[in-house]
């Protein structure tokens, strides 16, 4: 256990888990009732720091202000919860020490006042709840505190993929026909048509064309995609129950 002279500039610091994650910030320090050790530290968690929890300062180390303990961020802030009202009852720390795998003896008497509170100081009336204090009764309520915070809701991806299409297209081609011309003999063409035997076999030969359609394909880029986000905002209402103390007198109090 840390010494009272050790912890007495603890509360304000930050706490962190045995891997360095933050818990929250330091709010009192618990001492042993009978031995005056420092044994417990009541810490602000959650968000904005509203919730409270207890955490055991066995093992705690101080690392250049920052206050380390062997535990695990998630199994901090699933503690029981306990009202700090300055005095663990033996249930309520039992149940604490259950919780962070610590031994706990029905003979370790209930941790009292936070460290720097009242001590042997004379009582002025007589508090039937728990410690004497002062002369004062302090009254308390919560407040709502409402933030926002940031969490991944969902996932869009761009995926490429190929299909195929059938696409027609309407080409002319054009072909070569045979046509037989005949023409008669007449005064132009009489020499060509006596050049050569009078009767024998001959053979003429055309070459034929024609055109076919023929496809070829290039690769053009169309456009680029991208995915963008915008944030849209929306009005939310929560609701909470908050407690707050209300004062009454009871007894033959006289005006």
């Amino acid at each position: 256990m840390p010494s009272i002279q050790e912890v007495r500039d603890w509360p304000g610091r930050t706490l962190i888990d045995r891997s360095g994650d933050r818990v929250g910030r330091i709010q009192e320090i618990y001492l042993d009732a009978d031995t005056d050790e420092p044994e417990w530290a009541l810490v602000n968690t959650g968000l904005f720091g509203t919730k409270s929890t207890f955490v055991p300062l066995r093992d705690a180390t101080d690392e250049g202000g920052t206050l380390r303990v062997p535990y695990e961020k998630a199994h901090v802030k699933d503690a029981p919860k306990v009202d700090p009202d300055g005095r663990l009852s033996e249930g309520e720390e039992a149940e604490l020490y259950r919780h962070y795998g610590l031994e706990y003896s029905d003979a370790r008497s209930d941790s009292g006042l936070p460290e720097g509170g009242t001590g042997g100081a004379p009582p002025v009336g007589e508090d039937t709840s728990g410690p004497t204090t002062d002369d004062a009764m302090t009254r308390s309520e919560e407040e709502l505190r409402v933030g926002t915070e940031r969490r991944e809701a969902g996932r869009v991806r761009l995926r490429k993929h190929v299909v195929t299409e059938e696409e027609q297209r309407t080409v002319p081609v054009r072909r070569e026909e045979v046509r037989v011309e005949r023409e008669p003999i007449d005064e132009g063409n009489v020499d060509q048509a006596l050049d050569g035997p009078e009767i024998s076999e001959e053979e003429h030969e055309v070459v034929l064309h024609e055109e076919r359609a023929v496809v070829d394909k290039e690769v053009l880029p169309k456009e680029r995609v991208r995915l963008s986000t915008d944030e849209q905002t929306e009005q939310e209402t929560i609701s909470e129950t908050l407690r707050k103390e209300r004062i009454e007198t009871d007894g033959d109090a006289r005006s």
